[in-house]
């Protein structure tokens, strides 16, 4: 169904960096430069800038709403970053958040009337912020005309678009009225207005990670945040369930640090990098402080990602529920049932030492398949062999779909990719 939509990405979907777990607020043009030529080097295609950029944005107490690049950060504007990514052949993105304000902004003060509200006061905060009634014409276009000065002025191929709070007691207009409906119209017409404007423009739907997945956002975006998690324990189950509605293509999945920021859980390379390779892929870390073997591996985790891409991409999702919840497989097989790439994964020390046969479905039931475990998965992991683990095994996709193979007995919080 998604596929079928007359906007859906038909170009190779980029590799991207985001550099909001690198640098968080810390930003400045050296770092980021020296962080765009790491990127390029191991074959990142699209360089996003988060947030921190604008006005007195430095924490998330200030500036938010006043979208004008921060002469004290930025004392040169965001071209030298800009040319410098665009001359490491890469795109440049740019994280913005529209329709909310911080208290603490110019435009804040200038306009309080602008701000949703079901009373004369203002609704508790959420993140330090508030939300803007686009519904009101006034404010619609201060924000429209403010976006599309930054379209205009820099070369950006993509907007990383966030929305961290709730609409909570959204009121609009004097009579303080129900705004919620208006204020996903507006949002809509917004995006339309932009997208209109720069036709090539690509729009990441964000919301405290993938909080606004709705139809029509999916109408008008060209990918969506599966979570702020990137732990890939928690992120294989995000993307499986997301990939119900969602084809893979759209979801950002990126291998990011270790220990991750959001569980402080550590997990291997190869762990992480194989559960975001079945997403839109990206990277999310500051790979500069990379051990120069980390960094040759996820180039080559790249390359991996970018020869398979076509596949990965356009190929048909499937997924195994697996006797025992510890362990899980999914996988995308290609409309002609030539070939098909699978991800299993130990999530947790299993009810047994392995988690036996696991079927490999999707097959070509008469056609016979070679089944080979990709050879960078196998990088740090502890395992007993499968049987067939040495050369591979060849057998009919009958035999796979229903039968199975017998798993390797691995660690939890592990992957394989056959």
């Amino acid at each position: 169904m998604m596929r079928a939509r007359p906007q859906h990405p038909r170009s190779a979907r980029p590799v991207t960096l985001n550099v909001w777990e690198a640098v968080y607020f810390r930003q400045n043009e050296k770092d980021l430069i020296e962080l765009a030529d790491a990127a390029a080097a191991v074959g990142v295609e699209r360089f996003v800038l988060d947030d921190g950029w604008f006005g007195a944005r430095r924490n998330d107490h200030a500036g938010l709403g006043d979208w004008t690049v921060s002469a004290d950060v930025w004392p040169h504007g965001l071209h030298p970053l800009i040319d410098h990514v665009r001359s490491l052949g890469m795109q440049f993105g740019l994280w913005v958040e529209p329709e909310m304000v911080n208290p603490d902004s110019d435009l804040a003060r200038a306009h309080p009337d602008w701000i949703m509200s079901a009373r004369s006061e203002w609704p508790l905060t959420g993140r330090n912020q508030q939300v803007l009634a686009l519904a009101n014409p006034d404010c619609y276009a201060h924000i429209r005309d403010a976006l599309l000065a930054l379209l205009e002025e820099y070369d950006i191929a993509y907007l990383k678009w966030d929305h961290n709070r709730d609409l909570v007691e959204a009121g609009t207009g004097p009579r303080r009225t129900p705004g919620v409906h208006g204020q996903t119209a507006a949002f809509y017409r917004l995006v339309d207005d932009l997208k209109q404007r720069h036709p090539g423009l690509e729009i990441e739907s964000c919301s405290s990670g993938g909080g606004r997945v709705d139809l029509g956002v999916l109408e008008r975006t060209d990918r969506v945040w599966g979570s702020d998690d990137n732990d890939p324990r928690e992120r294989q189950r995000i993307n499986t369930w997301t990939a119900q509605l969602i084809p893979p293509e759209l979801i950002g999945a990126h291998i990011a640090s270790a220990p991750s920021h959001v569980t402080g859980r550590t997990h291997t390379l190869s762990f992480r990098a194989s559960v975001a390779l079945f997403g839109h892929l990206g990277v999310e870390a500051d790979i500069r402080g990379w051990t120069e073997d980390e960094r040759a591996q996820l180039a080559d985790w790249i390359a991996l990602h970018k020869r398979e891409r076509a596949l990965l991409h356009d190929g048909t999702m499937v997924r195994v529920d697996a006797p025992d919840p510890a362990f899980a497989l999914q996988g995308v097989v290609a409309g002609d049932g030539d070939r098909a790439l699978y991800l299993f994964t130990a999530l947790a020390a299993g009810t047994t030492a392995s988690a036996g046969r696991i079927r490999l479905p999707g097959l070509d039931e008469d056609r016979r398949y070679r089944v080979e475990i990709e050879p960078l998965s196998l990088r740090g992991l502890h395992a007993n062999p499968a049987p067939w683990q040495k050369d591979g095994v060849v057998l009919t996709g009958r035999i796979l779909g229903s039968i199975g193979l017998v798993m390797p007995s691995v660690h939890p919080e592990t992957a394989l990719i056959l």
